[in-house]
C-alpha cells in the first residue's frame, strides 16, 4: 500500500493520542508479575502491545512477538522466572537479526536456563522458566534500556533480589526512570543507590488498578506538523505579512491526555520545538493530571539546533526531518542505538532526505548533521519506511512542503499510534492509496 499525501493550509483539531507503548508494555509485565489479571486502564492498541496481550493471555508454546522489540526483551526476562513453562519466542526476520546476547549473557548470570534457536546472538530463544537467586549483576550502561529495564523488573521475584551495576556511560536514563517509577507503583522496593547502580529488593508486587497516560512519543508528529505549517516557500509564514483583509490560517493543535511532570522521558518534546517556535499550553497546571496540551506556532529565528538525543533516542527521525525543512543546519549526537533499531535509521535518514534534497553526513559514529548542503530532489519522492512506525510517521509531515509526497507502506504505524493516518485525515490532509505502488528512488 501507499498513500499520496496532501497537507491543508492550516490545522484547528482535537487528537485523541494513543496510550503511551512504553508505559503499557511495562506494566503489563509488572501487572503479570504481580499474579493480577486484570488490565491496566488505557492500555495501548498499538501492534507492539497486543503482542504481549496476546502472550501473557494464550501463554502459547511458541510465542511470535513479530517486530516488537521492547516485548521480545520483556518477554524474554518474564519467561525465564515464570517457573515450570517453557517456549520458544521468536519474531520477524528483521527481529531475528536483532542482538540479544547481552540480555541474554546477564539472565544466564543470574541463572536462567535459555538457548539459541538458531543464530548464536540473535532470536529465536528457548526458555525455561525457574527460580533465579538473583545477586549483583554488572553490564554496561549503553546497551538499550530495553535490555536494563527487563532485567529490573524481575527483580523482585528472584530470592536475593538484584543489584544492578551499569558500566560506562548510561544511555536514555528516562526509560530505566520510567521504568522504576511504575515498578514502584506496584509496590516494588527498588532505588538508585549511587550514580550507577539500582537495588531491587525481593518480595514481590501487589495488584492494583493502573492507568496508563498518553503518549508523549506520538505527540511529536504533531508538533513537527505546527512547526512546519509555518513555512511557505521555504520562508515563514509571518515574514508574507498578509494584509488583514486576507490574513494567514491560523493553525492549532490541541492533544489530549497528555500529563505535566510526565515519567515518559520524550515529554521532553516540549522543550526541543519551543526553540523551534512551538509553544505548549496545559488546560490545567496541576502535574501528573491527564489534560489537554494546545500547541501554537511561533517567529522562529534559531541560526543551527545541536541536540544530544542519548536519553531521546526515538525523537531524532521526527527532529531530523523538521529540522532540515525549516532551513536549519544541526548536529545530533547521541544516536548510537540508531543503527539497531526497527532499521538502521540513520542509514534510513540518509537515503530518504536525499530524496528530499537534504545531504546528511554520518561521519561521525552516533552523529547525524546537516550543514545547509541540498542536492536535487526527486521529482516525485516516495519514502520508504523499512518496517519502521516512526520513519513513516516522521515523513508524513513534510508533505506540508512537498505536496502529493509518497509514503510507502504506511500500515506500519500500527506497531505504536494505529489511528495516525485517520487523525491525519481528521486535520485536513487528504491521504490517496495508490496502486500499483510507486517505488522511492535509489
Amino acid at each position: 500500500m501507499q498513500y499520496r499525501l496532501y497537507a491543508p493550509e492550516a490545522i484547528d483539531c482535537v487528537i485523541d493520542l494513543p496510550a503511551s507503548k512504553s508505559i503499557s508494555n511495562r506494566a503489563l509485565v509488572i501487572n503479570a508479575l504481580s499474579g493480577s489479571r486484570e488490565i491496566p486502564d488505557n492500555l495501548s492498541d498499538c501492534d507492539d502491545t497486543d503482542v504481549i496481550v496476546a502472550a501473557l493471555r494464550d501463554m502459547p508454546y511458541e510465542i511470535n512477538i513479530k517486530a516488537a522489540g521492547t516485548a521480545m526483551r520483556f518477554t524474554t526476562a518474564l519467561l525465564s522466572v515464570t517457573e515450570g513453562e517453557e517456549h520458544v519466542i521468536t519474531g520477524t526476520d528483521r527481529m531475528r537479526h536483532r542482538p540479544i546476547e547481552v540480555l541474554v549473557n546477564a539472565l544466564r548470570t543470574l541463572g536462567a536456563d535459555i538457548e539459541y534457536v538458531g543464530e548464536e546472538g540473535f532470536p529465536p530463544l528457548k526458555v525455561r522458566g525457574k527460580r533465579l537467586e538473583g545477586g549483583r549483576l554488572e553490564i554496561p550502561g549503553n546497551v538499550s534500556s530495553q535490555y536494563i529495564s527487563a532485567l529490573l523488573m524481575i527483580g523482585p521475584r528472584l530470592t536475593n533480589g538484584l543489584t544492578l551495576h551499569l558500566t560506562g556511560d548510561i544511555i536514555s536514563r528516562p526509560y530505566i526512570e520510567m521504568t522504576i517509577c511504575t515498578m514502584q507503583e506496584f509496590g516494588a522496593d527498588v532505588e538508585w543507590i549511587d550514580a550507577s547502580t539500582i537495588r531491587v529488593k525481593t518480595g514481590g508486587y501487589r495488584e492494583r488498578q493502573f492507568f496508563i497516560e498518553n503518549d508523549w512519543s506520538a505527540s511529536s508528529y504533531w508538533y513537527e506538523m505546527a512547526a512546519l505549517m509555518e513555512i511557505e516557500n521555504g520562508k515563514l509564514k509571518i515574514e508574507n505579512s498578509p494584509s488583514p483583509q486576507h490574513p494567514s490560517p491560523i493553525t492549532q493543535i490541541t492533544l489530549t491526555g497528555l500529563m505535566d511532570g510526565s515519567r515518559q522521558g520524550d515529554s521532553a518534546i516540549r522543550y526541543m520545538f519551543s526553540v523551534l517556535g512551538v509553544k505548549t499550553a496545559f488546560a490545567t497546571k496541576e502535574k501528573l493530571v491527564p489534560t489537554n496540551v494546545t500547541l501554537k506556532a511561533q517567529h522562529c529565528t534559531l541560526p543551527r539546533f545541536d541536540f544530544d538525543f542519548i536519553n531521546q533516542p526515538d525523537l531524532a527521525q521526527t527532529l531530523v526531518v523538521c529540522t532540515a525543512l525549516m532551513g536549519i543546519p544541526f548536529r545530533f549526537t547521541g544516536l548510537q542505538t540508531l543503527r539497531i533499531k526497527e532499521t538502521d535509521r540513520i542509514a534510513a535518514l540518509k537515503r530518504e532526505m536525499r530524496k528530499l534534497g537534504y545531504v546528511l553526513d554520518d561521519s561521525e559514529e552516533g552523529v547525524l548533521s546537516w550543514d545547509g548542503t541540498r542536492c536535487e530532489p526527486d521529482a516525485e519522492p516516495a519514502i520508504d519506511t523499512y518496517e519502521d512506525h516512526r520513519m513513516a510517521m516522521a515523513f508524513a509531515p513534510a508533505a506540508i512542503l512537498f505536496p502529493g509526497l509518497i509514503i510507502n507502506n504506511p500500515e506500519v504505524v500500527s506497531k505504536s499510534y494505529p489511528r495516525f493516518w485517520e487523525d491525519l485525515r481528521k486535520a485536513g490532509y487528504q491521504t490517496h492509496p495508490l496502486t500499483p505502488p510507486i517505488k522511492g528512488g535509489e
